[in-house]
């Protein structure tokens, strides 16, 4: 799954390289990045190239579940452990029982939580909501945060030794202002897949498009720059994509843009840079 992260830029290829050897090795793994970046990508590519490839692949989003159930979620519990529990319920970690748990938006850990977490990557073992004995499990843990964690353990949000357990090997994801060159690559893969997705002919960028895009400092990142793709391959299909079907926070280019290398740049009349000769597909 790694050939499903698409960049050239060295930063993000020297991620790559990096992801390639944690993936291999059965430890916990933090990966730090924007939102949109694509963590949840790089989780699961980490588990598809590990020796766990073949075991259960589970997920948490620990932003999106009510604190009351956090635990619940997370450790499972027993029937008639708390108001509502009908039936045992197994949790994310034994769900995930041989294979790998990805936790997003780890940073939104309860405190009480980060400290039973903590047990369970000191001890392997998790004690359901309602038993009283714990239980084994095999699972290996990667965490994903947008924030900066070693802020919050400073600001005593974020527990210091909980921190250490999952920054065994950490992956930070580049934000997509850092990478221009990786825009063209990126705009011309998901402009494919949404032609052949919507069954509709596929657009393509001219020169001036593709310069204010690669300048564009895409605060939503990989995700932002999908969308933006999805939207023009719908209502620009067969069409040439100019900077005036672009959304309005994305302006005309300010400046002349510097060459990519490895593609295709001519010079201008009004002395900006070019991609091609007027308008841009990625092969």
């Amino acid at each position: 799954m790694f050939e499903l992260l698409l960049g050239r830029n060295p930063a993000f290829q020297a991620l790559l390289r990096d992801a390639q050897t944690a993936a291999a090795a059965n430890v916990t793994v933090l990966i730090a990045g924007e939102t949109g970046t694509g963590k949840e990508l790089l989780a699961q590519a980490l588990h598809h190239h590990s020796a766990r490839a073949a075991k259960p692949y589970a997920t948490l989003n620990c932003a999106a579940v009510a604190e009351g159930l956090a635990e619940s979620e997370l450790f499972g519990h027993r029937r008639g452990a708390f108001t509502g529990a009908d039936a045992d319920g197994t949790g994310r970690l034994r769900a995930a029982h041989g294979g790998t748990l990805f936790l997003d938006e780890a940073d939104s850990l309860p405190p009480a939580l980060q400290a039973k977490l903590l047990r369970f990557l000191e001890s392997g073992e998790i004690q359901p909501l309602g038993e009283t004995t714990t239980r084994k499990v095999d699972v290996r843990l990667i965490a994903a945060t947008n924030a900066d964690l070693e802020a919050q353990v400073a600001c005593g949000l974020f527990r210091a030794d909980l921190y250490y357990r999952l920054n065994v090997l950490p992956l930070r994801i580049p934000p997509l202002r850092q990478r221009p060159d990786d825009v063209p690559l990126l705009a011309g893969h998901f402009m494919r897949l949404f032609a052949a997705r919507y069954q509709r002919r596929e657009a393509v960028f001219n020169v001036d498009a593709m310069i204010a895009m690669a300048e564009y400092a895409w605060p939503g990142n990989v995700r932002e720059l999908r969308n933006v793709c999805e939207r023009l391959a719908i209502f620009r299909a067969g069409e040439v994509v100019g900077v005036g079907d672009l959304p309005p926070e994305i302006p005309g280019y300010s400046r002349p843009y510097r060459p990519v290398a490895g593609f295709p740049v001519k010079a201008r009349g009004r002395g900006a840079a070019g991609f091609g000769m007027g308008k841009y597909r990625v092969n």
